[in-house]
């Protein structure tokens, strides 16, 4: 099998290994409405973007954090002329050391107001060298890092991330989707704290050495190196994060945990009986533990058709009903910058799709006539859309802001240290 690299349905979603995020239209609107949709938005957040200037001085707006998100430009793997050495979601680590954050990644992530986002770092599957694989993607994010000190900066603790907001910089917090490379080496987690990884996600979809995953048929809990990792994690003070967890390795390694542990990108399966959203069980017992829930932009969010801002609202809603409005935030699975042509963009999605059920790697949900990402909510308006949505639904600015980077950073505190 060839290597299912991790900006492909993560790009566009976040996945054959890394992810994707976007947009706002009609709940159940059909494909001609949503293209519609969506070619309006693009326009408007061209004008947005265009007239955004990154001045320098204290930050106004609200602090916005993505607990999963990308940094990239998914339109480049729509590009047939688009030279190898370009970062994309099919050749995420360009020989030539070429970074993803181009000028226009780097622009409209200014006028979308965020703050800082968890990336997705290293192996999520495929035939790679996990450990390998993963030291050099985090080099790789090193020095594009370096190469925009202006506009970026790597976050270790909250404090990096307040930075990140009175600056007027990005902050990017690295993470990892699998925790496939630690081998059978739990002492890697030392290791991987020390390169500044900031989040380990501990299963992909399948199971891993860990613990299941999502759609793995067994549904074991945390199997004995998993508890060895976590603990580890815990004394490097690394996020335990159980998205794409099976329930009974979620409620395991929530309840193993020394420390508050997050779910940063989900839904509520109470709402949308799908394996990638989580129980009331699951979200109640982490935060009760003091955690994170980050609701997604993903197809999950609903059985049939295309995702919508409404449905975000719905699951967002729900999770704080069962949470609490201090334990959740957003964590969109997709980027600021949005596609432009859906229409190329159908047969790319089927491709993907191909290769995610041949690698075993698919969830239910996932399917080459849904979209990975919300096509009304996306681009660089989403999070003025989202905020808006929000408020419709009589949410006030206080419980907005949480929901928007307060709860993450939080959180993030509570873990990393001030």
């Amino acid at each position: 099998m060839s290597a299912v690299d991790r900006r492909t349905f993560l790009s566009f979603t976040g996945a054959l290994a890394a992810p994707l995020a976007l947009p706002v239209a009609a709940r159940a609107a059909p494909d001609t409405d949503a293209t519609q949709a969506a070619g309006a938005a693009h326009a408007a957040d061209a004008a947005q973007a265009a007239g955004a200037a990154k001045a320098p001085g204290l930050h106004t707006g609200p602090i916005i954090i993505n607990a999963l998100g990308s940094l990239d430009d998914p339109n480049l793997d729509l590009d047939p002329k688009a030279p190898r050495d370009v970062p994309s979601k099919s050749n995420p680590t360009p020989s030539s050391g070429e970074d993803p954050f181009t000028e226009r990644v780097l622009r409209e992530v200014h006028a979308s107001g965020l703050t800082a986002v968890n990336v997705t770092l290293g192996y999520v599957a495929g035939d790679m060298e996990p450990y390998e694989t993963t030291i050099r993607d985090i080099a790789r994010t090193d020095a594009a890092i370096r190469a925009h000190a202006n506009d970026l900066i790597k976050v270790y603790s909250a404090s990096d991330i307040r930075r990140a907001a009175s600056q007027r910089r990005i902050g990017i917090i690295y993470g990892f989707q699998n925790a496939q490379m630690m081998g059978q080496d739990a002492s890697r987690v030392d290791t991987f704290g020390g390169l500044g990884v900031r989040v380990i996600q501990l299963t992909y979809n399948p199971a891993n050495r860990l613990g299941d995953g999502s759609i793995a048929p067994g549904n074991r809990g945390l199997t004995p190196f998993g508890r060895e990792v976590v603990e580890r994690l815990n004394a490097n003070r690394i996020m335990v994060d159980l998205s794409h967890s099976g329930e009974h390795t979620c409620l395991d390694a929530a309840r193993a945990s020394r420390q508050p542990i997050s779910i940063n990108h989900t839904g509520c399966r109470e709402l949308t009986d799908l394996p990638r959203n989580k129980t009331d069980e699951e979200l109640r017992l982490v935060a009760s533990r003091g955690g994170f829930v980050g609701i997604y932009f993903m197809p999950f969010l609903k059985t049939d058709g295309h995702a919508s801002a409404a449905d975000v609202v719905a699951h967002i809603e729900h999770a704080v009903n069962v949470c609490g409005e201090d334990h959740v935030g957003i964590g969109t699975d997709g980027s600021v910058t949005s596609i432009d042509d859906l229409d190329a963009y159908r047969a790319v999605l089927a491709k993907e799709i191909e290769a995610r059920r041949a690698a075993g790697i698919s969830a239910a949900g996932e399917g080459p006539d849904t979209f990975p990402f919300v096509v009304d909510l996306r681009g660089v308006n989403q999070f003025r859309e989202l905020t808006a949505r929000l408020q419709s639904r009589g949410f006030g600015s206080g419980r907005i802001d949480k929901i928007l980077g307060l709860n993450f950073l939080r959180f993030a505190k509570d873990v990393w240290g001030s």
